[in-house]
């Protein structure tokens, strides 16, 4: 098996769970089957921990199978309580339709949707939104006890602290999801992250007795939780998560991101995140042992992400800025790149005024003193907007400001500082 698939994914860590491994990876081999994962709109945009069970689904895809990619605007008016300790804030249907369409652009750029095997995108509010209650009772609601679902563990998790009759019945409508791509899409497989399990197996039960049969052969597989090595956090910065949407964070920190890649993690997230051969992943292996200080693997990480995501555009972007910044040659930057490589440096705020160097570098707290500021100049360690000044007369004016707006100041190699205009 370790060629096939099922091997890959084995080798690469993606598999926590599957329901029947001998006949997935029989069907997996055999047959050229449709597979799904869910995404429910919380948000107008992915971040990078939603990404790991769809890039799976895409490995799927490059060996011949069809991946379902459903958005759900009607799951996601109810919430999911998996793998959280309070109820979600129900969203307005306006705020959803806007969270599907952004989250639906972000689908369309991991995926082929042109080939034979091309995806396929569905929402299931088409055939739950005009569900009505009596419906829902009578032909779902009898087919589960109440008390097979209070021993899944997203609800047994919630039953101390509190779980409405909404969240509740959120396994049971995403049960009906599996059953209606099984039965209209031919649909075999769901995969999700390790706290969709209880939903999944939910989906198989409810396929099983809606179909009145047994032997109904659906899967489930689940990916195990993308952690670090040093226990923290994975995909959380300084300012907060890592988004797909360019606008929350820009392409630049999304690369800077994957560039910063501890050592310890860089070749595990090679093996998830990208589609890379595994001798292309064990060579980068050998050079993070052998010649860390390269970092080729967070470099190869970084440009795979970025690419993927953003484009190449955005890639050579997020390069050109990284070599700027390094070399300090700020000149081949434009002013909203600039904005973008800046975003989280130290900040100071002054008035719109002309003003002595010296005297701006010491107001802005990036020289301690006046005479520490006379010498930070005359020894060239000053530069404004990548130029550097060695001269102590020198007057910040209009000119040094980037639309009006900014102006980054650099001492010595590499702390920079974005002084902003009130």
């Amino acid at each position: 098996m370790s060629n096939s698939l099922m091997g890959d994914l084995k080798w690469r860590g993606l598999l926590y769970q599957q329901t029947d491994e001998e006949g997935l990876t029989k069907v997996v081999n055999d047959e050229k089957i449709s597979l799904y994962c869910g995404v429910d709109p919380t948000a107008d945009s992915m971040h990078i921990g939603h990404i790991v069970p769809l890039l799976t689904l895409r490995r799927f895809q490059n060996h011949g199978h069809r991946p379902i990619l459903l958005v759900g605007g009607a799951t996601g008016m109810i919430g999911d309580p998996s793998g959280r300790s309070e109820e979600r804030q129900l969203q307005t249907t306006e705020q959803i339709a806007k969270n599907v369409e952004g989250i639906t652009k972000q689908m369309q750029r991991i995926f082929d949707f042109e080939t034979e095997n091309g995806a396929l995108m569905v929402n299931n509010n088409d055939w739950i939104g005009g569900m009505s209650t009596i419906e829902f009772l009578r032909d779902y609601g009898k087919l589960l006890g109440v008390n097979y679902m209070l021993a899944k563990d997203n609800v047994a998790s919630r039953l101390e602290s509190g779980i409405s009759f909404t969240e509740f019945s959120y396994m049971l409508i995403q049960g009906i999801d599996f059953n209606h791509l099984y039965t209209n899409y031919g649909c075999r497989v769901q995969i999700g992250g390790s706290d969709q399990w209880g939903n999944i197996t939910t989906g198989l039960e409810v396929i099983r007795k809606v179909q009145e049969d047994d032997e109904a052969k659906a899967f489930g597989i689940t990916i195990p939780l993308v952690t670090k090595a040093d226990g923290t956090k994975f995909g959380k910065t300084a300012g907060g998560a890592v988004w797909l949407d360019a606008e929350k964070t820009s392409p630049y920190e999304f690369y800077q991101f994957w560039v910063n890649t501890a050592d310890a993690d860089v070749i595990k997230y090679l093996k998830i995140f990208t589609f890379i051969e595994r001798a292309e992943i064990e060579a980068l292996e050998v050079s993070v042992q052998e010649e860390a200080h390269l970092r080729k693997a967070q470099r190869t990480l970084a440009e795979e992400m970025t690419r993927l995501i953003h484009g190449q555009e955005a890639l050579d972007q997020a390069i050109r800025i990284s070599q700027a910044l390094f070399s300090g040659d700020l000149k081949a930057l434009s002013v909203n790149e600039m904005r973008d490589a800046f975003k989280d440096v130290p900040s100071a705020e002054m008035p719109k005024e002309d003003k002595n160097i010296v005297d701006f570098i010491v107001e802005a707290g990036i020289s301690s003193s006046k005479r520490q500021g006379r010498e930070d100049v005359n020894n060239g360690a000053i530069s404004v907007n990548g130029e550097r000044i060695k001269d102590t007369q020198y007057i910040i004016s209009a000119e040094d400001r980037l639309e009006d707006q900014f102006t980054i100041v650099r001492r010595g190699r590499r702390n920079y500082t974005m002084v902003k205009f009130s």
